[in-house]
């Protein structure tokens, strides 16, 4: 059940109290969070040529998606509404699945100075591939995992990916497993959208960041991905926890691909291989039930990487330990 006055639901808390922090949780929470986006982030996100959004599609799948286009296209005519003017890439799997009444958690990252921050909230308009969101919570996160790269106009691509090639399956195939392996960073969307949430019902987008391979290929159709330490609030392990259903989305930085997956997620709280993987406070396993590739459809291609300072405190997959 949600709890009246809290902003997060009965998975966040419990988790919440499972690592000892919600009380401390809930009185930063009730600063932190808020229904309307301060002036530095509706400024924030106007800046920026990209943003991502989670969303659940019509089956009750969520999907992680970027979308691209000339800065302004985030617009805040308020700070209780969030407009999107278009910048869904075509063979987006969300393409075309939007609907009034949605929950869409939303994500403004720049990699450039390590700055996100985070809006989530609910269609109110969808209009010639624009959406109106009004604004239910809105909070800053902080710089931990972000690995800084610079981005630079891809020749030759359109900025809506016109043209793009859309490779779809049910497991992944030889480049998908490669680009995971050596990825340092993803995003997940997760969602909790039953009644008994109350306020905190919705959708969420993250951030996940760790060492080139930190999210290791069990197999073509699982992946095992540690959890290090965060922000403490546990959105989407609170998400997961009650709804095991997520999409993942892996980027490559070079070639300008965009991995979908849809997942079925389950929490590792304990055990050797999280005792193994430096940094790791527990893991997440990942099923997959869709894979979406977007091949070269991002208009954008990026400077090699520098990483994170958290990173130096987190290790690698052992090669000895299996699943």
């Amino acid at each position: 059940m949600g709890v009246p006055g809290s902003p997060f639901h009965a998975g966040e808390l419990a988790i919440q109290q499972r690592v000892g922090m919600r009380e401390r949780i809930a009185s930063v929470s009730a600063i932190a969070i808020r229904d309307h986006m301060p002036d530095q982030h509706r400024q924030f996100f106007a800046e920026l040529p990209f943003f991502f959004i989670g969303a659940v599609d019509g089956a009750g799948q969520p999907w992680a998606t970027m979308l691209a286009a000339e800065p302004g296209f985030i617009g805040t005519p308020d700070a209780r509404t969030l407009d999107i003017a278009g910048g869904m890439l075509a063979g987006d799997p969300l393409r075309g699945r939007l609907r009034v009444g949605d929950h869409v958690g939303g994500l403004g990252l720049a990699p450039a100075t390590r700055r996100r921050n985070r809006v989530n909230g609910v269609i109110t308009a969808i209009d010639d591939g624009g959406l109106r969101i009004a604004v239910a919570q809105s909070f800053g996160n902080c710089p931990q995992y972000i690995q800084h790269r610079q981005h630079s106009a891809a020749p030759n691509v359109g900025a809506a990916g016109a043209g793009a090639q859309v490779l779809r399956g049910a497991a992944l195939g030889d480049e998908d497993r490669s680009l995971i392996a050596r990825s340092d960073t993803f995003f997940i969307a997760s969602a909790y959208l039953d009644a008994d949430a109350g306020d905190a019902r919705g959708v969420d987008v993250s951030h996940r960041g760790g060492r080139p391979g930190f999210v290791r290929v069990d197999d073509e159709r699982t992946l095992t991905s540690p959890e290090f330490r965060g922000n403490f609030v546990f959105n989407t392990t609170g998400n997961l926890l009650r709804q095991a259903r997520a999409g993942l989305l892996f980027i490559d930085f070079e070639r300008g691909d965009l991995l979908h997956l849809a997942v079925e997620a389950e929490i590792i709280w304990d055990g050797p291989q999280v005792e193994a993987f430096a940094g790791a406070e527990r893991l997440l396993r990942f099923h997959i039930r869709e894979v979406v590739r977007n091949v070269g459809a991002l208009p954008f291609r990026w400077s090699e990487p520098q990483p994170a300072a958290q990173i130096a405190r987190t290790g690698s997959w052992p090669e000895v330990l299996g699943g």
